[in-house]
């Protein structure tokens, strides 16, 4: 018995003796935390106290695994744009520091799905695979990294190709009133872009959820999904969500510029944007400016779309081509944040109501809509046929308005009237029918050498449709001098004509 109680009071020894040397090897680590406390919340905002070390544009996480961005640092509190749903959050709760900025995924693994701007999917297929991630505030590329815009991007839409050219890297404005066919043009833009080797990001800014179910599934039901990411705020969601939006898509748009691809990115739309943006500000009590707009809304804008470039072959080669969509009201394309956008961007394409309720589809005012980087980026074969065209369509829209006056005409003005309302007719084209280039280009010049002057207008569809079938049988060596000669040859121009005056014979009045 003796014996035992020795063996244990061993044992006991022991074990204290090695936990006394444990104590004395242990040092124990201190982990440091700031905690703030909110002191009010309101519509998607938050005021936070006690985090002194806080940055601006930091990312602060609350309870219910809400995040939001330090926005406004005073003196005394932060003002916080929240990024979820706030309605748990009361005075009094704990904020934490996370010591990094608001960033998003990045990858192929994005390729095909709907996410929102945090990351976290919409369209049930589990989690986003991607380890990496880029911030969504990242300075734009310098200017010696960048390269001319010369290659162009063919929307396949015929009054854009020929008129409004948009080049790889050029940021394009789609502006005009509700309900005009700007989201129509993007979204035929992205359809367009299959088997050209050039992803797409379409940006959904505030709409409503029919809305985007819709678009996406026109573009799951084309096969544009292949090659797009959605990334989506709906109505419904905090404005902090929707301001973060175009950032979070363009950082996932550069990823893959970055690699060396070529990227077209749609922001739908900067009305929205902005307004999320005002109701942010005021919130935060910012000082207001015109319209009740913060006075930096202008950089806002800027800066996220100065992103979008053609990179230089020593960083890659890759581009991003932009598509902004803004909204007029009352045909004023001269308000506030339409103007701001005009002189940030290369270029728009002004949608007219009138043009839209003659069905004039889709319905792009040439007069008003420009491109500054014009025949740069537009293909040789397209020069030969578009200047003729714009200047004989312009004309005719100015003798058109003259002549609902009622004044007598003499035939030369008829002529031009009679010329400009076919060139309108061919210049219409239905949503989800694009019109490859060499189609185009015997259309353009079918126009060009008056052969659609003799044909009825009320068969100018049927007509139109049989020179589209007949620009199949155009021989492919001429197809393949469409993308490599520097002009359009007299006897490819003479190959294409004769195929169209073939086609048109049976139509002549």
């Amino acid at each position: 018995m003796n014996t035992m109680l020795d063996s244990l009071q061993a044992v006991l020894d022991g074990a204290f003796d090695h936990m006394s040397q444990a104590r004395e090897r242990f040092t124990p680590q201190l982990d440091l935390h700031e905690i703030g406390t909110i002191t009010t919340v309101s519509t998607g905002i938050a005021t936070v106290e006690g985090l002194p070390g806080a940055g601006y544009d930091e990312l602060l996480e609350f309870p219910g695994g809400v995040f939001g961005i330090a926005f406004n640092l005073d003196e005394h509190e932060i003002g916080v744009v929240l990024l979820g749903d706030y309605a748990h959050l009361q005075a009094g709760d704990e904020v934490k520091r996370t010591g990094r900025v608001m960033d998003v995924p990045v990858g192929d693994s994005l390729l095909g799905r709907v996410v929102d701007p945090l990351g976290r999917p919409l369209d049930g297929k589990g989690t986003v695979d991607s380890d990496e991630r880029l911030p969504i505030e990242r300075p734009a590329a310098r200017i010696m990294d960048r390269a001319p815009v010369t290659v162009p991007l063919q929307t396949e839409l015929k009054v854009i190709d020929a008129l409004i050219p948009i080049g790889r890297g050029q940021r394009e404005l789609i502006l005009g009133d509700r309900q005009t066919g700007k989201t129509a043009i993007a979204i035929d833009t992205i359809l367009n872009q299959r088997g050209k080797d050039m992803l797409c990001v379409y940006c959904v800014i505030g709409q409503r959820a029919s809305t985007v179910a819709k678009a996406v599934a026109v573009l799951s039901e084309k096969g544009a999904m292949d090659y797009t990411v959605v990334v989506v705020t709906e109505g419904n969601d905090p404005p902090g969500l929707a301001y973060i939006a175009p950032y979070a898509a363009t950082s996932i748009a550069e990823y893959f510029m970055e690699a060396g691809r070529d990227v077209l990115i749609v922001y739908d739309d900067f009305t929205q944007h902005a307004r999320a943006y005002r109701e942010l500000s005021l919130l935060l009590r910012r000082p207001p400016g015109r319209e009740a707009f913060p006075g930096d809304i202008f950089y806002i804008h800027s800066r996220l779309l100065e992103r979008s470039t053609h990179l230089s072959e020593d960083c890659g080669g890759g581009s991003l081509t932009a598509l902004p969509i803004i909204e007029t009201e009352a045909q004023n394309i001269s308000a506030y944040i339409p103007t701001n956008l005009i002189s940030i961007t290369d270029g728009q394409i002004y949608l007219s109501p009138s043009l839209f309720e003659l069905g004039v589809l889709p319905a792009v005012d040439v007069g008003k809509s420009v491109s500054r980087v014009g025949g740069k980026a537009q293909r040789n074969v397209y020069r030969a046929v578009a200047g003729d065209l714009k200047l004989a369509y312009a004309q005719f829209e100015e003798l058109e308005a003259f002549a609902r006056f009622g004044a007598r005409l003499d035939d030369d003005t008829r002529k031009t009237i009679e010329h400009g309302r076919r060139i309108r007719a061919c210049l219409k084209q239905p949503e989800y029918s694009p019109v490859p280039v060499p189609a185009q280009i015997t259309i353009l010049l079918a126009l060009t050498a008056k052969l659609f002057d003799k044909v009825p207008l009320d068969q100018m569809k049927l007509a139109e449709k049989a020179v589209l079938d007949a620009a199949e049988r155009i021989p492919s060596e001429v197809i393949e001098r469409f993308e490599t000669a520097d002009k359009l040859s007299d006897a490819d121009r003479e190959i294409i004509i004769d195929l169209a005056a073939q086609a048109l014979e049976l139509f002549e009045k």
